[in-house]
């Protein structure tokens, strides 16, 4: 086990980024950058067991301050999209920027990840860790109160990392994060993901209009080209002249995870069957936003100077459903002043 630190650039006002290793003894790897807590690298064995890194990312500080696609980001205080870039809470409005049409993605433009935070490394018996902590001040991103924010990435000696978040606000606000990783088991700069296996433990999905906000309704996934009930490659469906698939331009859909509510239990699982690299994705949250790279550019070099296009990497956003402070019925990503925010995602790396 182990951690390392190295400098990774400065940032415009004199700041100093680093990047930090965490090891196990089996020696994988993942690191992340003080940049925006972004994870950047995860060495993840095939079935022969040789070393590659499975997420998409770049090599150097100007490219993650731009990151487009958030790569390897911590998104908050609300990951996905709110309708109409608004809310109210208590009975008061609050505008948001629109950067998603006429609606607010991912809470930006004033993103997490182009803010250094603070970082503490540990290490114990079997896992390394580093602790990533922000305070995001009242009127931040348009959001009510002055939240403290922990973003954990543990990588333990069973392969498995496991990103835990914390917030406390001194108002009601909102409190919904996740990370934007995108995934590629056969090796960050091999190309398109449709050979690729996905599972996903979910019946139903949430239905979504042209800008992408759900109506609100729970649709079976049985019979149509959203069922990931049982394994099958990316590409075998994509292109089906189906609503939901020609309105995200492939899948860019939240899924409701049967689980009971607050049980960390596993969400989904990915496969390539070349190299025999696998992924599991537990998670305590009600869903998952599964994306499968449809508006990702070469619109700048990838690590090493890999090309990444379209459909080269998938996303599993865990995360409470898109738009949920529209729809009652969703559950609520309503964080009151005073409690905590405590969530847990783990992504589990094996071989087939």
């Amino acid at each position: 086990m182990g951690v390392l630190r190295e400098r990774f650039g400065t940032m415009p006002d004199g700041t100093e980024v680093y990047k930090y290793i965490l090891n196990n003894k089996s020696g994988v790897s993942a690191s992340f950058l003080t940049l925006g807590g972004v994870w950047v690298s995860m060495m993840a064995p095939d079935r022969k067991g040789s070393l590659g890194d499975v997420v998409l990312g770049y090599d150097d500080l100007d490219s993650y301050r731009k990151n487009p696609p958030h790569f390897g980001a911590p998104i908050g205080r609300n990951a996905n999209r709110i309708g109409g870039a608004s809310l109210t809470i208590n009975g008061r409005d609050y505008r948001l920027a629109a950067n998603n049409g006429p609606n607010n993605l991912h809470s930006g433009p004033a993103l997490y990840h182009d803010r250094v935070w603070e970082c503490q490394a540990s290490e114990k018996e079997g896992e390394s860790r580093l602790d990533f902590m922000l305070e995001s001040p009242d009127g931040d991103q348009g959001y009510p109160g002055t939240a403290n924010i922990t973003v954990s990435y543990t990588l333990t000696d069973e392969n498995s990392l496991v990103l835990d978040y914390h917030m406390v606000c001194d108002a009601d606000t909102i409190a919904n994060f996740t990370n934007h990783s995108y995934f590629n088991l056969a090796g960050h700069d091999s190309g398109d993901i449709l050979k690729q296996e996905v599972w996903i433990n979910a019946r139903y999905y949430t239905p979504a209009d042209e800008d992408s906000i759900p109506t609100g309704e729970l649709a079976p996934v049985v019979g149509t080209p959203m069922d990931f009930t049982v394994m099958k490659p990316i590409g075998r469906d994509i292109g089906n002249e189906f609503k939901a698939l020609i309105l995200g331009k492939g899948y860019d859909h939240n899924w409701v995870l049967d689980h009971r509510k607050g049980e960390l239990a596993l969400a989904a699982k990915a496969m390539d069957p070349v190299s025999g690299r696998m992924m599991e994705v537990y998670t305590d949250l009600p869903g998952v936003q599964f994306y499968t790279a449809n508006f990702l550019t070469d619109e700048m070099p990838g690590k090493g100077g890999a090309h990444y296009d379209r459909r080269h990497g998938f996303c599993f956003e865990t995360q409470y459903y898109p738009d949920a402070v529209h729809k009652p019925s969703f559950p609520s990503p309503i964080l009151k002043a005073g409690e905590t925010y405590q969530t847990t995602t783990i992504y589990k790396f094996l071989t087939a």
